[in-house]
């Protein structure tokens, strides 16, 4: 059965802020089978607010004060027979590929945040390494953006980020 994953990172939505989750982001989570979120969601509330609209798997992001002991730090699942990892920080992009094939050799997909800077590509030894970017804060990247992670068993599984500007 198909699964469409809805890939987040980096909304750094604070209480009493002005930033709050796009709208495109709500439409998204609320046809998506899950969210997988990658860290730095900053407050119970956003997590709160999407576990609403679909069931939510997500990591701690070095922002995440209040989440510690709620959200582990490394997690991996399988989603119609495909392994996948998340972490928040990947470390710098040199040796990345190598370095998370080392912490997820069984992963088919390792998702990952904290750059910001969103990016699908092929890791080591088959893995494909995602990063959603953010939809939020979009630093030095050209738009804000997203992810879906669409999974069909091992013969389909993709990636597409999604530019939100």
């Amino acid at each position: 059965m198909t699964q469409r994953l809805l890939v987040l990172s980096d909304t750094h939505v604070r209480r009493g802020g002005s930033r709050t989750l796009p709208p495109a982001v709500l439409r998204a989570a609320a046809s998506a089978d899950a969210i997988l979120h990658a860290g730095d969601i900053v407050t119970a509330e956003v997590l709160a607010a999407l576990a609403e609209l679909a069931p939510v798997h997500a990591v701690l992001g070095n922002n995440d004060h209040e989440l510690v002991g709620r959200l582990p730090e490394h997690l991996a699942l399988d989603v119609a027979d495909v392994p996948i990892a998340m972490v928040h920080d990947s470390g710098p992009s040199d040796g990345r590929a190598r370095r998370l094939h080392r912490m997820f050799p069984a992963a088919r997909v390792v998702i990952f945040g904290h750059s910001h800077q969103p990016y699908s590509g092929p890791g080591l030894e088959g893995q494909w390494l995602l990063n959603p970017g953010s939809s939020t804060e979009r630093r030095r990247a050209p738009t804000h953006t997203m992810a879906w992670l669409t999974v069909d068993g091992p013969q389909r599984c993709e990636a597409e980020l999604v530019h939100l500007d």
